[in-house]
């Protein structure tokens, strides 16, 4: 079962890592291929789970600036829209 969500803030994170250089490429395309890989996973991530990816990203956002900032905050919204839909806190 694909989680959309998460799907879409892996392809964000993606076209983020698309815009920047080094080690942040390499740090962008690591998120987008965990949170790929949660996507289509047997079972859903938990709110721990997820909430450490949101913080990564929020971290990383801090870190970029124009376009790619705006895909890591997108991606960063799918994830929070993906979380509401998770039982138990």
């Amino acid at each position: 079962m694909t989680r959309e969500e998460l799907q879409t803030a892996s392809e964000e994170l993606r076209q983020a890592s698309e815009r920047v250089d080094g080690e942040m490429r390499e740090r962008l395309y690591d998120q987008s291929n965990q949170l790929a890989e949660l996507a289509t996973a047997e079972r859903g991530p938990d709110h721990g789970r997820l909430d450490r990816h949101m913080n990564v990203l929020h971290e990383l956002a801090g870190e970029l600036d124009g376009e790619a900032k705006a895909h890591v905050e997108s991606a960063r919204e799918h994830v929070t829209e993906y979380r509401k839909t998770v039982e138990g806190v």
